[in-house]
């Protein structure tokens, strides 16, 4: 299988070149998406063809643009070789196209060496870094509660450790009413006491963490 080596920097794709020299594996280089694509119509429609892709630093547009480029060629196999994927766009293309692999900078060298072998054997590679951003659960967002102005700033300075009374005297207000306006904070927030309500105050960042352990 030929390798086409579409990466700007120099000491990556010498040693991507050493490593295909080591599988006796034919490669040409290329230094920008034309040279690419003039490539790729010279051997794709013969026979098949493996990419290995900066994809951060090569002139590829987008994901949109990546899979155009998959479905034109579809003999050819993608090995995305690069410093930072997002798992947006590791998930997108992996989905939406099975010649896709997937392999970072920082990946050890025999992950790197296994997903040139596994586009020879015309396979799909995962490397475990990509992998586990694949599986890990997706983080969900926290439901902002829909506190009112005056109950944001008491949970604020609730989450400051200051008391029922020493928030009275600070707004000019009763005891009573300042319990008034804690207990209904703490039934929005579904939280029994102090502690719980500070954690939310400094998950929705109403209080800065440097501040609050001053």
């Amino acid at each position: 299988m030929l390798f086409l080596l579409a990466d700007n920097q120099d000491i990556t794709r010498t040693g991507l070149v050493h490593l295909l020299q080591m599988m006796n594996c034919e490669y040409k280089e290329s230094s920008d998406k034309a040279g690419l694509i003039e490539q790729l119509k010279t051997v794709a429609p013969d026979g098949e063809a493996a990419i290995i892709l900066d994809y951060t630093l090569f002139d590829i547009n987008d994901a949109d643009e990546l899979l155009i480029l998959c479905l034109r060629f579809p003999r050819v196999r993608w090995i995305l070789f690069s410093d930072d994927l997002s798992v947006e766009f590791i998930r997108r293309v992996v989905v939406s196209s099975p010649m896709v692999s997937i392999v970072m900078k920082g990946s050890p060298l025999n992950e790197i060496r296994d997903s040139m072998r596994a586009a020879v054997a015309s396979q799909r590679y995962i490397c475990q870094q990509a992998a586990e951003l694949l599986i890990a659960p997706a983080a969900v967002p926290e439901e902002r509660i829909n506190l009112t102005k005056t109950e944001t700033e008491i949970l604020k300075d609730i989450a400051l450790g200051l008391t029922t009374k020493e928030i009275a005297e600070r707004r000019f207000s009763s005891f009573h009413t300042v319990n008034t306006h804690r207990k209904n904070i703490f039934r929005k927030l579904n939280v029994n006491n102090v502690h719980e309500a500070t954690k939310y105050a400094l998950r929705a960042g109403l209080v800065d963490a440097a501040e609050y352990y001053i």
